[in-house]
């Protein structure tokens, strides 16, 4: 039976389907919006929010809107929705709530507000209607909010309300310590959040977030005195945002890059630490000499715009050929906040475009060697997949053509203003020419969407890596279809590469354990104190730049090295097969050609192994991290009373430096066959590591240097609760 809200006279039946005829949402989205308002019912969530969690760039706001209309039908006359401190992010979340319910709004029974431009004398007549404000996460917002509900029109304060937090982080739940008192309380834009949720009659508070680490890892108790598992506190409930068919995230760039014959193995451009030397800051003196489409100083820079008009423009053609619409394509670079950074790369960018340009005109030979060196980089991933592809000659015109014709733009976007400038009527960045690139720092990670990015030059390396901060700073995960992802480039570092796909072990293992619930389901997060002891911690102390994920079977191995000299290195090399020969000899514990040995003697040998090598620029081996792990899987873990570990040796090995797709080799071990090391490993490994020691030969035609050496891969036992291990914890 349609009944009628006895606040709005407003049908209950009216604004969900609506906006399921607009946006045809599938039975597991609506399975999630209705549990989410459900539960939003029922659950007290004064203290403890509930939680809508989904991805970076998965369609949450798609799905927030959708409870946003489930709840006005059941009940609800007020939507609060609190947005990043992002005048960007505020605008075009005003216009797509205007845009989704303008049936509704056109037919008075609905409103839509930034709280900045609310007018000073609504009449009742509209505010019976059901609300929807939209507050910035700033104080004068706050504050704004506040007044309007208890002194302009406090009558809203009757009125049954729910608060959706968008991009829920630190700043609507956080803590902070004041120094002098020693006391921990909420930071001010939270503490506004709560006092005003507290003075209201009836209210219901909803968080929505693909990063929600810092709000589930809050511990109760901040000091821990044994090893336990860390058990999160729990928002009231959480509902999980169905990830859709075309959503590309870690999985693509950190997963599938591992696997052969993916199309991700070819996504990763490295970056030189040397070249974002060269972009953080003005200095003509590292540029000058050659031409910039010829200088070495910056090459990532003119891989990254070459080969983002190459692959846009593929897929140009592509639409073309299928008579669809052709797409207009964009191009990042984040690599520094400072505005001064900016102006420098913009200049670099405009003069690499110029150059290109004049060399298009004059067809010279630098061109077509660029476009052709660009053109059979981008063929290695697109011919993965059932696509179409240009020949050569056609790309090489039709990249001629867009620089003659000035198809391309370059924009800095370092402030609100600019921002605001370039975003189109529905709040997007606004693509203005066929090849848009957009140079700037954190306003780009702040919500604000850009449609169809092939290119992400990516650079920020600050002291401390931040799980929530970096996930939101991937702008290339999203829903993509498969045929951009075949012309997408990531352009990094390798030890920002690191790090990144450290973050999204750590975010998928964090999302494991919260999908599977319960309290016996937690995450073990693991340190090094001082005294080089291993120790529980709270989670807020782990430094993502220095933790490693232990999962059942996992490899752990250096990758990015090469061998010192043959002379350096012979003894210690030779030290090793004596070290594994006696130990071979004396073990009380074989398996065919394998044998145990003591967690102390692994180390030992790794140590002996580190010494033979040198590491490649961006490039890391702690040792010191492989002893603590080791120590952690032989004499803190259950079932291993002898700290054993297993030894899977192998000896008179060929494999080459540098992979087919011109990478550093990062699988030694041979994944395949019954007797491969790998498989072998992964046998005996249940409670107790495995030590993989492969003995290469090192051959110069190998790209080493002519000497023997030893290459350990360290296995994880099957049977381990996912552990988090940090080498440093950060002071609260």
């Amino acid at each position: 039976m349609v009944t009628s809200s006895a606040n709005t006279g407003v049908r209950s039946d009216t604004f969900y389907p609506k906006l399921l005829e607009l946006n045809n949402y599938d039975e597991t989205m609506q399975q999630c919006i209705t549990k989410t308002v459900e539960k939003l019912q029922s659950e007290d969530t004064s203290k403890r929010p509930g939680m809508l969690l989904g991805k970076i760039q998965s369609g949450k706001t798609r799905t927030f809107i959708g409870v946003m209309a489930y709840a006005y039908d059941n009940g609800f006359d007020v939507v609060i929705i609190l947005t990043k401190n992002s005048n960007a992010l505020a605008q075009q979340t005003t216009e797509r709530l205007t845009r989704e319910f303008k049936v509704l709004i056109e037919n008075e029974l609905m409103r839509v507000y930034d709280i900045m431009k609310l007018p000073d004398h609504l009449k009742k007549y509209a505010l019976r209607q059901k609300l929807a404000f939209v507050v910035k996460k700033e104080t004068k917002n706050m504050d704004r909010l506040r007044k309007a509900f208890f002194e302009q029109y406090p009558a809203l304060t009757e009125k049954k309300i729910l608060f959706i937090d968008d991009e829920a982080d630190l700043a609507s739940i956080s803590f902070e310590k004041d120094k002098e008192s020693n006391i921990v309380e909420l930071r001010t834009i939270a503490s506004k959040i709560d006092k005003m949720r507290a003075d209201l009659a009836d209210s219901s508070f909803l968080q929505v977030t693909a990063t929600p680490y810092s709000l589930y890892l809050q511990p109760e108790d901040m000091s821990v005195h044994e090893f336990k598992k860390y058990e999160p506190t729990r928002p009231a409930f959480t509902e999980l945002v169905p990830i859709h068919d075309k959503y590309i995230g870690g999985e693509m760039y950190f997963e599938n890059s591992q696997v052969d014959g993916h199309m991700a193995q070819f996504l990763f451009e490295e970056v030189t630490e040397s070249e974002l030397d060269v972009l953080r800051k003005i200095d003509k003196r590292r540029t000058r000499g050659d031409s910039l489409i010829k200088h070495k100083n910056v090459l990532s820079m003119r891989k990254a715009l070459v080969n983002f008009l190459v692959g846009g423009g593929i897929r140009r053609w592509q639409q073309k050929q299928l008579q669809q619409k052709q797409k207009k394509y964009s191009l990042i670079v984040h690599t520094e906040r400072g505005k001064g950074a900016h102006a420098w790369q913009e200049y670099l960018m405009t003069i690499l475009e110029e150059e290109l340009k004049i060399a298009a005109e004059g067809n010279h030979p630098v061109f077509k060697e660029l476009i052709e060196e660009a053109y059979f980089n981008i063929l290695c991933s697109l011919t993965t997949i059932d696509v179409i592809i240009p020949s050569f000659e056609e790309i090489l015109e039709l990249v001629r053509e867009a620089l003659i014709e000035e198809e391309v733009t370059i924009s800095i976007v370092n402030s609100e203003k600019d921002v605001d400038q370039l975003l189109d009527e529905t709040g997007q960045l606004r693509l203005d020419s066929p090849f848009n690139i957009f140079i700037g720092g954190q306003i780009l990670d702040r919500g604000v969407t850009i449609d169809n990015l092939i290119g992400f030059f990516y650079g920020r390396n600050p002291k401390q890596f931040q799980q929530d901060t970096v996930l939101q700073h991937s702008r290339m995960y999203g829903a993509r279809p498969l045929e951009d992802v075949a012309v997408t480039r990531f352009y990094t570092t390798p030890y920002i590469w690191n790090i990144m796909s450290k973050i999204h072990e750590f975010d998928s293992a964090l999302r494991e354990a919260f999908e599977r619930g319960g309290h016996d389901q937690g995450i073990i997060f693991i340190q090094k104190d001082l005294a080089n002891k291993i120790i529980p911690c709270s989670p807020n102390k782990i430094m993502l730049s220095q933790l490693t994920v232990l999962k059942p079977h996992k490899r752990i191995l250096p990758v990015g090295f090469n061998t010192k000299s043959k002379t350096a290195i012979e003894r210690t090399v030779n030290q090793i097969s004596q070290l594994l020969n006696e130990a071979e000899r004396m073990s009380s514990l074989k398996d065919d050609s394998s044998f145990t040995i003591s967690v102390e003697l692994a180390k030992e040998i790794l140590s002996l192994a580190h010494s033979t090598v040198e590491m490649e620029d961006g490039y890391v081996w702690d040792i010191s991290e492989y002893h603590s792990v080791l120590d952690y899987l032989t004499k803190e873990v259950d079932q291993n009373p002898e700290s054993l570990v297993w030894i899977v040796r192998r000896e008179n090995r060929n494999i080459k430096r540098i992979d087919n797709n011109n990478k550093f080799e990062n699988s030694p071990d041979t994944p395949k066959g019954e007797r491969g090391e790998l498989t072998v490993a992964r046998q005996l490994t249940s409670h107790i590591p495995a030590l993989i020691m492969l003995c290469q030969n090192g051959l110069v035609e190998n790209k080493w240097r002519g000497a023997k050496f030893w290459w350990p891969v360290l296995v994880v036992p099957q049977n381990i609760t996912t552990t988090i291990y940090s080498k440093k914890t950060t002071n609260l």
